[in-house]
């Protein structure tokens, strides 16, 4: 495969075969996966194939190989000229996202009671496969409000405050929501699992502000070099994983019907303004509103730890998705265009000025949140002015290597070990799963950060460093 550096960090597949537009991928040289052992820029040239795409098929730094689409692929289909939605653009864990909240205290004074802040998170936060959530729900017609309100609905039940709102994508809930297109089977898998982590690359991590890039935007966003923040790191669980599995299957059927071909069944697809397609919309928002659900209760339980144990608050910083597709209007050879903008393993990165940024962050530009493997740095950037693929950029560092390479790597006690005698506490909810995140795993997030940054695609603001770590 043909594939050429325009710039440092951006390299062109050109069209080639049915490609209706070419790919680009954002990377230095080192970031680009090796396609012995990874098929990401092939799953590129495979998106480059969709009924109706615009402009390009995206890869972020952190792009590798995942379900149909690459993981940090984003790809915009034209709603009006037949453009398609394709449920492997979101991922099964739908709207997986991070959130990142502030403390009221330094590194400095949250050490001597570090300890003990560690072991009630870990016993307060339900985290692994198939655990309950710390918010029972009562039956389906809850939910339904749950799903169409998403972290409104929570704040509204006494988890959190209004304020909280304000600092969330799409203020927390997204309007176009349709409970009913959530199966069954799905709403029985979301009945006890709001407010817990779940498994796998999932984490609730105590980080403190190590350097500030952009003061500005960091006081508006309320980070300052030495502060105390907690990153969370889930989505939508067992509901977005049965809402994934649901539509594939029906998108699967649906594209005879439309003359659809794709290279890959995992592109499985429809257009996004047939019924199959707006069906497919309105249960990806439900199971969207899920997530911002689940981790607008995880983080109150957060800061009822920390207000107990370390006697302070902690103030919403920003809480974005990085598996979505939306609905938005981006021009398109110098036209405005409705366009459904694929979004899997990359966020939103809205510019400064941006009309939907909520007034006391408009002026900055959107928070962009970026975790690091277990062990690593994780970076605050900011959205920019004429930033590529549709306003988006990276969502964290990539992986390298799979889950069973990585457990053949280290074991957990081992790894635990590793990280503890660098200060970091490590609360893991199994060895297996910990050795499977280890850091050796994932590329370097300073090197993925760097070339998000030199390609345009956003700015730092801040650096954060781990003091503990509660793993799924």
């Amino acid at each position: 495969m043909d594939i050429i550096a325009e710039s440092r960090y951006r390299f062109v597949i050109p069209r080639h075969g049915r490609m209706l537009v070419p790919g680009v991928v954002f990377a230095s040289r080192a970031l680009i996966p090796d396609p012995a052992g990874d098929h990401a820029l092939e799953q590129v040239v495979n998106v480059a194939e969709l009924p109706g795409i615009v402009v390009a098929s995206y890869a972020m730094p952190d792009v590798h190989w995942g379900y149909g689409f690459p993981i940090g692929g984003v790809a915009a289909t034209d709603v009006g000229r037949g453009g398609v939605v394709s449920p492997g653009g979101v991922g099964f864990d739908i709207a997986c996202g991070v959130r990142l909240l502030a403390a009221g205290l330094s590194r400095d004074e949250l050490v001597p009671v570090l300890g003990r802040v560690m072991d009630q998170l870990a016993a307060v936060i339900p985290r692994g496969a198939g655990r309950g959530g710390l918010w029972e729900l009562h039956g389906r017609a809850e939910l339904g409000k749950l799903l169409a309100g998403g972290a409104r609905y929570a704040v509204a039940c006494g988890h959190g405050g209004q304020h909280d709102l304000g600092r969330c994508e799409d203020y927390g809930v997204a309007e176009n929501a349709d409970p009913a297109q959530v199966s069954s089977r799905a709403v029985d898998r979301g009945l006890h699992q709001v407010g817990s982590l779940g498994s796998g690359n999932h984490f609730l991590e105590v980080q403190a502000v190590q350097q500030v890039y952009d003061p500005a935007a960091a006081e508006a966003f309320g980070l300052a070099e030495g502060q105390v923040c907690v990153m969370i790191h889930c989505g939508s669980r067992g509901l977005g994983h049965q809402v994934c599995t649901d539509q594939v299957q029906i998108m699967d059927t649906a594209m005879a019907r439309y003359g659809i071909t794709v290279p890959d069944r995992q592109l499985a697809c429809a257009p996004a303004d047939s019924p199959q397609g707006r069906r497919y919309l309105g249960a990806m928002a439900a199971a969207a509103n899920y997530a911002r659900a689940n981790r607008q209760v995880l983080a109150e339980a957060a800061r009822q730890v920390f207000s107990r144990t370390a006697g302070t608050t902690l103030d919403l910083v920003y809480d974005v998705a990085h598996n979505l597709a939306s609905v938005e209007t981006h021009p398109v050879g110098g036209v405005p265009a409705r366009l459904c903008v694929h979004r899997k393993g990359a966020t939103r990165a809205l510019p400064p000025g941006y009309p939907g940024l909520p007034a006391d962050l408009r002026e900055a530009g959107q928070p962009v949140l970026i975790p690091g493997s277990m062990g690593t740095a994780s970076y605050v950037l900011a959205g920019v002015p004429g930033g590529g693929a549709f306003a988006s950029a990276c969502h964290g560092a990539g992986r390298r290597m799979s889950r069973h390479q990585a457990a053949r790597s280290v074991t957990g006690p081992e790894l635990r070990r590793q990280l503890e005698r660098r200060g970091i506490a490590v609360r893991g909810a199994s060895a297996r799963g910990l050795a499977e995140e280890a850091p050796q795993a994932y590329k370097d997030v300073n090197q993925v950060v760097e070339a998000a940054e030199g390609a345009g695609l956003c700015r730092k603001v801040a650096r954060l460093v781990p003091l503990g770590v509660v793993k799924g």
